[in-house]
């Protein structure tokens, strides 16, 4: 970098309203959501039993809210069909699809570095 290019910062207004990175972390964040986007994308559609077997120490209620909020986020899509019993699956939107090679890289850098 020559020393007249000014480096990107992360934010601009570190963790202000506009800062990409915060809202990142905020529909992403926690302890369990991107372990839930890795069981979706494993499986590209999955039922709710399934995530809740996969995912190991998740409670039913952090499940299913972090179900809605990653929906409502638009990560997630959320299919109910008209059965009985009722049979609900999941599938990540395209959104969610173009984070995934964000999280690859995320993991790769924990494996080299951590």
């Amino acid at each position: 970098m020559s020393k007249t290019a000014k480096k990107e910062p992360l934010c601009n207004s570190i963790a202000g309203e506009g800062c990409g990175l915060k809202k990142v972390i905020n529909i992403v964040g926690g302890k369990w959501k991107i372990m839930i986007l890795c069981v979706i994308d494993n499986n590209e559609v999955v039922r709710y039993g399934e995530i809740r077997r996969t995912v190991h120490g998740i409670t039913n209620t952090m499940l299913a809210n972090s179900l809605k909020e990653l929906e409502a986020d638009g990560l997630v899509e959320r299919k109910m069909y008209d059965e009985m019993p009722v049979r609900v699956e999941y599938n990540l939107t395209d959104k969610a699809k173009s984070l995934i090679p964000i999280l690859l890289e995320l993991k790769k850098w924990g494996e080299d570095n951590l």
